[in-house]
């Protein structure tokens, strides 16, 4: 067993020994999305480090941290790989009303399996399929609501994620566009990613602390002035003090 195999199996709670197959998927993106947050405090702190197998294996799998995109998806690429499977990575365009100014800064997975291609990710914050998605255009449906991947030929790329997320969205909205024929060669240009999110004077993630977590009945959001939970479809959102956010950190 590789390294990064049993560090990401002990991070998220699953056998030592359990099998990985395709069919088991929905039950690993699960316990990643409801283990391992998506926050940015090593964006605002502007570490140095670079993107390497090394670093994400030590952020993600030792030190027990969140990330951004393209550190959650690194780590769930590095441990798809040791379990045999074939995936690679590709940056997408995120929109959220409008095509983001940053570019192709949003990182996710492509994996391959019996002669079907399937989008994965656990970078998307709270917007996660938590199943692996055809290219077919085909909904997929989970605890989190319903996705499809949909072919497009635009400037940003041959495919978007379509999501209708449960109790939040009434109608289909664009995720993000991505293009299958522009893989990332080598995880170090993830770095390219990593300058823009902490430099960019546009960059959503830079400014100021963001964490979300998907939990057993909805999702949390934490940020300096307010705590959201989402739970059995009711949302409840609370004004916090510096005091307050830092307490629940800890917790998240």
């Amino acid at each position: 067993m590789g390294k990064i195999n049993e560090l990401f199996r002990k991070r998220i709670g699953i056998p030592e020994h359990e099998k990985v197959t395709f069919e088991r998927l929905a039950n690993i993106l699960d316990k990643t999305a409801k283990t391992i947050p998506f926050e940015n405090s090593s964006v605002l702190a502007r570490h140095s480090t670079d993107i390497t197998k090394e670093s994400i294996t030590d952020k993600v799998l030792i030190r027990n941290e969140g990330g951004v995109c393209y550190e959650l998806n690194a780590a769930l690429y590095l441990f798809l790989a040791e379990n045999d499977f074939e995936v690679y990575l590709i940056r997408g365009v995120i929109f959220n009303q409008g095509w983001s100014p940053i570019g192709r800064t949003h990182v996710a997975i492509l994996l391959n399996h019996e002669d079907q291609t399937y989008l994965i990710d656990t970078g998307f914050g709270a917007n996660l399929p938590l199943k692996p998605v055809p290219l077919n255009g085909e909904t997929v449906l989970s605890e989190n609501g319903e996705f499809r991947v949909k072919r497009v030929d635009n400037e940003h790329g041959n495919h978007i994620l379509e999501l209708k997320l449960n109790h939040k969205d009434t109608d289909w909205r664009i995720g993000y566009a991505f293009n299958t024929e522009k893989p990332v060669e080598k995880i170090m240009e993830l770095n390219e990613v990593q300058t823009i999110i902490r430099e960019h004077p546009k960059s959503p993630f830079n400014k100021s602390p963001l964490i979300t977590k998907l939990t057993e009945n909805g999702s949390i959001t934490l940020t300096e002035t307010s705590f959201t939970q989402w739970a059995e479809g009711k949302v409840n959102k609370e004004a916090i003090d510096e005091n307050r956010f830092k307490e629940l950190k800890e917790l998240y």
